[in-house]
């Protein structure tokens, strides 16, 4: 083969070579959301939550398919009665569950800085208030402040997917399509979605947000 027809077939081959790499990696690491059924969404299931004090247009926009949340430190409550930390989520209204297998699938972004923030969680337990906590610190996922889920994961679009096992007792996290930590939940209860960003008790930046867009809900 000559230089000149090697040169032209170049692109061609980094094409091929591309379409390889992704096929082993998909063989690989198979889709978490494969077996499972999508379940309709509509504006009625994005529940908003954000200091009672201040207007939802201070804490939260909707653009291009983005949802946009973000709180600062000193933040008051989502209502005047609570004594947690300072919030901006969603949180997935109406379906509730207590049993069989769900998951949760939202591509997030979180920007330099923010730190010391829940971006999604499980809430409900049989013991405690959530069965699961992902926080970001200094750009990592840990599990509540303990165990590392992922790393590097400030200013870029990530993939989270997280299943829930009820009647199996276990809760999967995947990130970017990779199975990342698994655990035992925390026994059956009163379940749901929520994303966005949540002040952890202690070690929290001053301002915290995150992004997220395509936001779904599957079930067996």
């Amino acid at each position: 083969m000559s230089n000149s027809s090697y040169c032209c077939n170049l692109p061609l081959l980094i094409f091929l070579l591309s379409l390889i790499n992704n096929f082993k990696f998909s063989q690989s690491h198979p889709d978490p959301t494969y077996g499972f059924i999508p379940v309709a969404l509509t504006q009625a299931n994005f529940k908003l939550q954000k200091p009672y004090d201040v207007t939802l247009e201070q804490r939260y926009s909707f653009q291009n398919g983005t949802h946009k949340l973000w709180v600062y430190a000193d933040d008051k409550p989502h209502n005047p009665s609570s004594l947690t930390q300072p919030r901006t989520e969603i949180r997935i209204h109406g379906l509730d569950y207590s049993s069989g297998v769900w998951q949760f699938e939202g591509y997030g972004f979180v920007p330099n800085g923010t730190s010391g923030a829940t971006i999604a969680q499980i809430h409900g337990a049989a013991h405690g208030a959530t069965t699961l906590i992902l926080r970001i610190y200094n750009g990592d996922m840990r599990y509540y402040s303990s165990d590392a889920v992922a790393t590097g994961l400030y200013d870029r679009w990530f993939r989270l997917n997280v299943i829930h096992d009820v009647d199996g007792g276990m809760v999967t996290v995947f990130v970017d399509g990779v199975e990342k930590y698994q655990t035992k939940d925390k026994g059956p209860g009163d379940l749901y979605f929520k994303c966005g960003v949540y002040a952890a008790p202690v070690n929290i930046s001053y301002y915290m947000e995150s992004r997220w867009r395509d936001i779904k809900i599957y079930k067996k």
